[in-house]
Order: C-alpha cells, then structure tokens, then sequence
C-alpha cells in the first residue's frame, strides 16, 4: 500500500470542534476503504495566502494515509461534494513520521 500526506482546509465558520467530528468521519470512511490513518493534526484556524469563496481563512488539518490508491480518490472525490472543504492537498510520500510537522513544532518554539 501507498503512503500519503493529505491536507484539508475547512469553512472557517464551522467550530474547532465540529471539524474534529469531520476529520473523525474521514477516518472511519478510510478504515471502511481498508487504509489506515495514522496521525491526524488540527493546525487551527489560519489566514489563506489569497481569498477562497470569498473567505480569508480556514481551518487546516492533516491525515497521514497507509492506504490504496482508490481509498484516496474517493476521498478526494467526497471532498469535492461538500460544502465545508475549501480545498484539499493529498501528496504520497516515501514515509510517514510520528513526529509533530513542522506546523506545529513552529507553533510551540513561538509559545517558548
């Protein structure tokens, strides 16, 4: 099986909360395809390099996918029904790390 990085950026209108339940969803719906998630961040709610739908920021997550390749086009296909993704990003990668991205261990050097 193949080794992805999938980003999701969502409405910036629905809370930290529900988009937690969504990402939750996406990982069932992937365990049902028969891939396996590994680990999911929240990067919060982040200004956009341009404007989306008329919208200025979103709320980022990342999924890490141990998965087949039809799990994730049809992923990719849900994402582009709904109505709370503004837009999304899925890159195969030689391996997946446990290690926080380097989104978050920037967040926490800024908190030090």
């Amino acid at each position: 099986m193949a080794l992805y990085e999938h980003v999701v950026i969502t409405r910036p209108d629905i809370s930290p909360a529900q988009v937690d339940s969504f990402v939750e969803e996406l990982s069932n719906f992937l365990k049902e395809k028969g891939a396996k998630v590994g680990k999911t961040e929240y990067w919060g709610l982040r200004n956009l390099a341009y404007p989306i739908k008329k919208q200025r920021k979103g709320h980022y997550s990342l999924l890490n996918i141990d998965g087949p390749a039809d799990a994730v086009l049809e992923l990719e296909r849900k994402h582009r029904i709904s109505d709370d993704v503004m837009r999304y990003m899925t890159v195969r990668v030689e391996t997946l790390s446990d290690e926080p991205s380097p989104v978050l261990s920037r967040k926490d050097r800024r908190r030090d």
